[in-house]
């Protein structure tokens, strides 16, 4: 093979991955913990947002019960005055930053070794690329910093103040911003509505060209609610 036609090969498989990048999906992926007591039996499901001192005039507190009240409205819920309101909604939320160690690799500094293509090209036995692919010549262990985005949405009852409820959502990523995590993080806590009592799960939601969240896949649907009172303590021991 001359070295024009290696060329021209490099360049089309470089074309090749690259549209096959192109045409991947990215997901996000949160981890669910949810806590019930829900009985279900409720045909009108009203509700109300009740804020803490420190969320009372927040403008980024209205902000977030919006998107949630989006997810809520998908399972009947409906705003009302919280004089009668069924239901009280409160949301906890934050992010964090954490250091992590994390195992890079190293690559060759230059893959266009000198000397015959078949012996020492980027694609040959002894190339970084070839014939398996890149290679690392290594790792090194850098520290990156990752950040905890975490929603907690708790429901009680306004007339008892009983516990019905009491999800909690947390993602990690390299990005800071709450306000970008927060459709995701509502998105995956109010999925498959209510989950069973004790329910622990992992939720993974596309991310749309727009960077929005996508459907939840199919396989990600849970058992339905268990109310906690049903719940039959171990046996002793």
């Amino acid at each position: 093979m001359k070295p024009d036609r290696i060329w021209r090969a490099a360049v089309w498989i470089a074309a090749l991955g690259a549209t096959l990048l192109a045409g991947c999906t990215s997901y996000v992926t949160t981890q669910v913990t949810a806590f019930s007591d829900w009985s279900g039996s409720d045909a009108t499901r009203t509700y109300a947002f009740t804020r803490s001192d420190a969320q009372r005039n927040s403008i980024e507190q209205a902000t977030y019960e919006q998107i949630v009240a989006n997810e809520l409205s998908t399972y009947a819920f409906r705003q009302a005055p919280q004089a009668s309101a069924r239901y009280l909604v409160a949301l906890r939320y934050g992010v964090r930053s954490n250091l992590v160690n994390v195992a890079q690799p190293v690559y060759f500094d230059d893959p266009w070794f000198p000397g015959p293509y078949w012996r020492r090209g980027p694609w040959g036995p002894f190339g970084p690329w070839g014939p398996w692919g890149p290679v690392p010549a290594g790792y090194v262990n850098q520290t990156v910093e990752v950040f905890d985005r975490m929603l907690s949405i708790r429901i009680t009852e306004r007339a008892t103040g009983k516990e019905v409820y009491n999800v909690a959502a947390r993602n990690s990523g390299d990005g800071s911003s709450l306000l970008a995590a927060m459709p995701f993080l509502a998105k995956s806590a109010l999925a498959d509505f209510p989950l069973a009592n004790g329910a622990v799960r992992t939720v993974q939601i596309p991310v749309d060209r727009n960077g929005a969240p996508g459907a939840v896949p199919s396989n990600e649907r849970a058992a339905p609610a268990v109310p906690a009172s049903a719940v039959k303590p171990a046996p002793a021991q």
